[in-house]
């Protein structure tokens, strides 16, 4: 958070926002000699690891025990479901009494083939959490010795899931995080969109995501209160992006970025309510500022080179607080 302060200046406050996400580890790579291109997994296997994550993932939201699914989360998603654990367990140390469990039915599975480590593949389900949606999961481990673990979650309202490409048998190609032939490399959206936010440009089409956050972030400093951010890439590890092949030639891509917003309130002005689980986070007493970490997850259409789909287009944007800090 020093490098922080020394972007932003002093440090600030915000209003929260959280659920859960991500992202993984990707592309083709061959670690422990392993050459042949094959499916990441099959139906039966990714059947299981998702039963084994909606066990963990549920008894961890009831206890607020992040022991009972560190296994079970990692990248993005590991982060902010860290962070949403450790809120809850200080506000309700005996755990959530309130706890709907998670149920996940009529899952989908698409199953990349790729050579090497880490392996991966993406399950859709129907939820009883958000109506009308598809929860969209990219599970991944890094040796068979691994239980499978969601990097990234993100909702895809129905019927809106693109269209995967896929071979007679039924598996998808996994996109290479430098591969060419797209409006952008899979490996470079991370850095690109983040540059985007910062300054504008060309690249992305227009959306909710896009401009219309760019119009929003201009909107946020208002008399006696001053707002200011920084949006950083994560490419590394768990937070690599991973790519699908599209039926139009182009990829959907799951990417992670971290992003901090710093609210600064001027003498006699006072900060926007803090919420509680926000404040459980925090770090110092936010008197006249606080900053705030976020980690978030997007999952975008990168089209294929030369088309005219107007730039990549992020269709999904999920994010949570990580870290809070105030003074």
């Amino acid at each position: 958070m020093s490098e922080v302060r020394k972007k932003l200046g002093r440090p600030v406050a915000t209003a929260a926002a959280a659920v859960v996400l991500s992202l993984t580890a990707s592309g083709c790579v061959t670690v422990h000699g392993e050459l042949e291109v094959v499916p990441t997994t099959d139906k039966a296997e990714a059947a299981r690891a998702l039963d084994a994550f909606v066990s963990a993932y549920n008894k961890a939201e009831k206890t607020y025990d992040r022991s009972a699914d560190a296994g079970y989360v990692t990248g993005a998603l590991g982060a902010i479901d860290a962070a949403k654990l450790k809120a809850g367990h200080t506000l309700s140390p005996d755990g959530n009494k309130n706890h709907k469990p998670l149920e996940l039915t009529d899952p989908n599975f698409t199953i990349p083939k790729k050579a090497g480590w880490p392996r991966w593949f993406v399950a859709d389900s129907d939820n009883n959490r958000v109506a009308n949606s598809r929860w969209v999961m990219v599970f991944t481990r890094n040796d068979d010795s691994e239980p499978w673990a969601v990097s990234y979650l993100t909702l895809f309202a129905k019927g809106k899931m693109p269209a995967i490409k896929k071979d007679a048998d039924g598996f998808a190609e996994a996109v290479a995080a430098d591969a060419k032939g797209l409006a952008m490399k899979p490996g470079d959206l991370s850095d690109k969109y983040t540059g985007y936010l910062q300054s504008g440009g060309d690249g992305f089409a227009d959306g909710p995501y896009t401009s219309q956050w760019r119009a929003n972030r201009k909107k946020a400093t208002r008399p006696g209160l001053a707002m200011q951010f920084i949006d950083e890439p994560l490419t590394s590890g768990d937070y690599a992006p991973v790519a699908l092949r599209t039926e139009d030639g182009g990829a959907l891509v799951f990417f992670t970025i971290r992003r901090y917003e710093k609210q600064t309130a001027s003498a006699g002005s006072d900060l926007p309510a803090i919420s509680p689980s926000v404040k459980a986070l925090m770090s110092g007493d936010a008197k006249q500022s606080a900053t705030y970490g976020y980690v978030g997850g997007q999952a975008a259409l990168d089209p294929a080179a030369g088309s005219a789909d107007g730039g990549v287009r992020i269709m999904s944007r999920v994010e949570g607080i990580t870290t809070a800090e105030g003074s």
